[in-house]
């Protein structure tokens, strides 16, 4: 079913429009929840919470990529479980993650970060537009996604180390533009 029909599915308040959208989603949003929980039972948990807020949300939102917007808020909901967990001590799921970017974002401090988060975001925008799509497409899939390194060299045909050398690479390049920038990493 097209992303039109499964939005009006959601505006015509059918519950069709739940099960259409697990049937063309579902098993995209159990990855990018895997990705970030490693564990199957939250991140099922989390994709059942996605259908619910997208239920919530649509009408009156009016995605223009329902797969962009789940995938969205599969994430945040996750990132959110993952916090919860990890303050506990339970696991670490995505502290990997977060360390390599470590070293070319920014720590927030204050007020005057909270008002230069805006300007961060955009900078950070400018740099993903100005890399090679397939560049672009491995970073937003590692560091928004959380696929592992593994798995993106496995689907580029490369090896893992050559895969992790080509995200450093990347990360590098953010911090210089970030630098550039202004930014104080």
């Amino acid at each position: 079913m097209e992303d039109q029909a499964i939005i009006e599915l959601y505006f015509a308040r059918s519950e069709d429009a739940v099960g259409e959208t697990d049937r063309k989603y579902g098993a995209f949003c159990r990855r990018v929840a895997c990705n970030i929980l490693s564990v199957r039972e939250d991140a099922e948990e989390c994709v059942n919470d996605t259908y619910h807020a997208a239920w919530n949300a649509i009408p009156p939102e009016r995605p223009a990529s329902l797969r962009a917007y789940l995938g969205a808020i599969t994430r945040n909901l996750s990132v959110a479980r993952w916090r919860t967990e990890h303050a506990q001590k339970r696991f670490a799921g995505m502290e990997t993650l977060l360390s390599e970017l470590d070293e070319c974002v920014p720590a927030r401090e204050g007020t005057e970060a909270d008002f230069a988060r805006g300007e961060l975001t955009e900078a950070i925008a400018a740099w993903l537009r100005g890399l090679a799509p397939d560049d672009r497409a491995l970073f937003v899939r590692r560091y928004w996604y959380g696929d592992a390194v593994k798995a993106l060299a496995k689907e580029c045909g490369v090896g893992e180390n050559q895969m992790a050398q080509r995200m450093r690479r990347l990360r590098r390049g953010l911090r210089a533009a970030l630098e550039e920038g202004g930014f104080s990493v």
